[in-house]
């Protein structure tokens, strides 16, 4: 076998993508390559270790519908309320079901089986409709499942949803991302200036609002005070609905003016494959997640 093949065929196992390879020996492999130590499957202590146990071993149903953009709409809905729900203007099969002279000059398209594939429409005259379908053709092509092995996302059905572009009075949104342990709020993370040309933010908090010196690679504090919200204590509430009975979810929101949102659920943030900084963090986490009760 010649080393470009072998060095092609190492690449693919590395992403996940050579299928014969089986969930917990790349989960295995990953997890060396990002923290130069070993992954601890028996007896975990990291909260990164933990997310990768929890991807073996916590396999409910309902994850499935957690992690799919459209469903998790309606499930999120029935626990805590239609009003929480940023509106859905369209679901389609293909970017080709799209018709876009029915579309509102604003919108939020992105696909319903991944993350992070989400395209902001501010003016309809100036969207390229050809990039992207490009773009949107090549994802819904893409399983989401292989590049960190999240199981739930292994069979959800590819699809593109629309929703309403919601205006902050020209603000960016900020994303409050709750961090909750056995159905317990601890942690806030909050994610700013993502479409800024200075780069993304991000600032973690307690639940009382204070600053926890927490940072994650690539990305630096905000230089601004970030100030405590008026609906932190309703955040918290929703988000111990939404985490009951989980191990671990983070529920993320947006404040629009001065309304909460409800963002998206994710269980495996990261995929459980970025450090803390410092690293005590990692097994500060580790300690609040209880994975003895599952």
């Amino acid at each position: 076998m010649s080393n470009i093949i072998k060095k092609a065929i190492t690449y693919l196992n590395d992403l996940g993508i050579n299928k014969n390879i089986s969930d917990e020996e790349f989960l295995r492999k990953k997890y060396y390559k990002f923290f130069n130590k070993n992954l601890d499957l028996q007896k975990p202590q990291t909260f990164n270790e933990k997310l990768q146990w929890l991807k073996i071993n916590d396999r409910r149903e309902i994850y499935n519908t957690m992690v799919d953009k459209y469903e998790a709409k309606k499930y999120v809905s029935s626990l805590i309320g239609e009003e929480y729900i940023i509106p859905t203007i369209g679901i389609y099969n293909s970017f080709n079901e799209i018709d876009f002279d029915k579309l509102p000059n604003q919108f939020v398209i992105k696909c319903t089986h991944d993350s992070g594939g989400v395209t902001i429409c501010r003016n309809k005259k100036e969207f390229n409709i050809r990039k992207a379908k490009r773009r949107f053709n090549a994802i819904m092509k893409r399983n989401y499942y292989y590049r960190n092995r999240e199981w739930p996302y292994k069979d959800l059905k590819p699809r593109i949803i629309i929703e309403k572009y919601m205006d902050n009075k020209g603000e960016e949104l900020e994303d409050y991302k709750v961090h909750n342990f056995n159905g317990i709020p601890k942690v806030i993370l909050v994610c700013k200036d993502r479409h800024k040309k200075t780069g993304l933010t991000e600032d973690f908090f307690d639940t009382e609002w204070n600053h926890l010196d927490i940072k994650r690679p690539n990305h630096e504090n905000s230089k601004e005070i970030i100030e405590k919200p008026k609906q932190l204590e309703e955040i918290v509430m929703l988000s111990k609905k939404l985490s009951e009975n989980i191990p671990f979810v983070r529920t993320d929101f947006y404040i629009i003016n001065n309304k909460i949102y409800f963002g998206e659920l994710t269980l495996y943030p990261a995929g459980g494959f970025i450090p803390f900084i410092p690293d005590d963090w990692d097994y500060k986490l580790g300690d609040y997640l209880n994975i003895n009760k599952i």
